[in-house]
């Protein structure tokens, strides 16, 4: 059995944060021991684990509520709702991002782009790729794998309407 603090060690957590994830109703003691101290036992200590990955995983306490006790399927439209979440928070922080590099005026911040569209297209023609041949990369890619290809296309830090022209160009070599 395990008192508060020993649990909230044994998670790297502080132990107000256990309290306070226990006042919410993520969690419960097991039972109340001599002196009505919390004790806790390996079920708890399992919840609370899987309460701190799903914090690791920008899971909010709200969504975490939900999840707990909910069959696997309830859990997956989650993880994926929070998914998509993160992938437009991305979007709108690579926006901002260009947004302030522009108004500041430099090209200090481009130093960070290790892989351009200029620079993959001159390593594909390289390797003997021609222009029909890189269509029909886009198009597999777009075809097997579209949500990776759109973040391929993001790492070449192409804008958002360029993104749409190149997926829709790529799935009209599928049809």
């Amino acid at each position: 059995m395990l008192t508060v603090s020993k649990l909230a060690r044994l998670c790297g957590l502080s132990r107000t944060t256990v309290l306070y994830y226990e006042s919410l109703g993520l969690l419960k003691p097991a039972r109340r021991g001599s002196g009505n101290y919390r004790v806790y036992g390996e079920k708890e200590l399992g919840q609370l684990r899987q309460i701190c990955a799903y914090r690791d995983a920008g899971l909010k306490l709200d969504d975490i509520r939900i999840v707990l006790g909910r069959p696997e399927s309830d859990v997956s439209a989650v993880l994926r709702r929070r998914l998509l979440e993160l992938d437009d928070e991305i979007r709108a922080k690579r926006s901002h991002r260009n947004a302030i590099a522009l108004l500041l005026g430099s090209t200090e911040f481009e130093k960070e782009k290790d892989m351009t569209k200029e620079k993959w297209t001159s390593i594909m023609s390289a390797a003997g790729l021609t222009a029909e041949d890189m269509h029909r990369w886009h198009a597999e890619f777009e075809r097997s794998a579209p949500e990776d290809h759109r973040q391929f296309l993001e790492y070449l830090h192409l804008a958002e309407p360029e993104i749409v022209r190149i997926r829709e160009w790529s799935r009209s070599a599928c049809r």
